[in-house]
């Protein structure tokens, strides 16, 4: 596992374990010691792998788990729209790994999907630290080699969709190549204007319907956009609708 040369000449470091219980646990970690950021933490495996509101992350072997450490990458403000950056260097990455038809494409509001099935997860993190500093954790599990069954959505793997091998090397080099190609078009969060544009271009179900679960009720509508803060924007039935988090699927 080893850097771009980019990402090497510009700062970052790698730290790469064969297993850990979470790659952002051990990250934020870093952080509380005074890590001064730009660093990924990689594990072949992890034993407590999760993803958003805790839910259970399977990471066997063969896949890539990554996250990276950055620390005050941007005013707090500004911060939760780190996850539409790491969105399209995500995608820009695996585009370059697996050139497919249709292309690799991001669902609202950071997974990659391939033909509507899901091939990577994304989990954002932040955390104060003393003297007002900001640590934030960008956690990506990205499903090389295999993928969950079970699930209550479609998943698959890059080797899968590639129909040859695909390894968490050559993922992780393209990833940490376009990743500081994405932050320095978002310039500390003065550019998000420029991001969202190119988040739209990869964006998978724009102008069609959507389905978005929002704890116990769900809503459904066409995707129209995302505005400049990166808000989903569905037109329902019942009128405009403007959602900040929830669970989508597409229809």
């Amino acid at each position: 596992m080893q850097l771009s040369v980019r990402a090497a000449q510009a700062g970052y470091r790698l730290d790469l374990f064969e297993t850990l219980a979470s790659t952002n646990d051990e990250a934020m970690r870093r952080a509380k010691e005074g890590d001064p950021g730009k660093l990924w933490i990689i594990a072949r495996q992890q034993s407590g792998g999760r993803g958003r509101h805790g839910r259970p992350w399977s990471s066997p072997p063969g896949n890539l788990y990554a996250s990276l450490l950055l620390i005050d990458p941007a005013p707090t403000a500004q911060a939760p729209q780190l996850g539409f950056v790491t969105g399209i260097a995500l995608v820009r990455a695996l585009r370059r790994v697996a050139p497919v038809e249709p292309p690799i494409a991001l669902k609202w509001p950071n997974d990659a999907l391939w033909q509507g099935a899901k091939l990577s997860g994304m989990l954002l993190e932040a955390s104060s630290l003393p003297g007002g500093r900001l640590a934030c954790v960008i956690g990506m599990g990205i499903n090389c080699a295999s993928h969950p069954d079970g699930l209550p959505y479609a998943a698959a793997n890059l080797s899968q969709i590639m129909q040859t091998w695909v390894n968490a090397e050559d993922v992780f080099a393209a990833l940490s190549e376009e990743i500081p190609a994405a932050l320095d078009l978002w310039q500390r969060g003065a550019n998000f204007a420029a991001v969202r544009n190119e988040w739209l271009k990869c964006a998978s179900g724009l102008g069609g319907p959507l389905r978005v679960k929002l704890g116990e009720r769900e809503i459904t509508g066409t995707f129209r956009t995302i505005d400049e803060t990166g808000c989903l924007l569905l037109d329902t039935s019942a009128g405009p609708a403007i959602v900040e988090a929830g669970d989508v699927f597409l229809i």
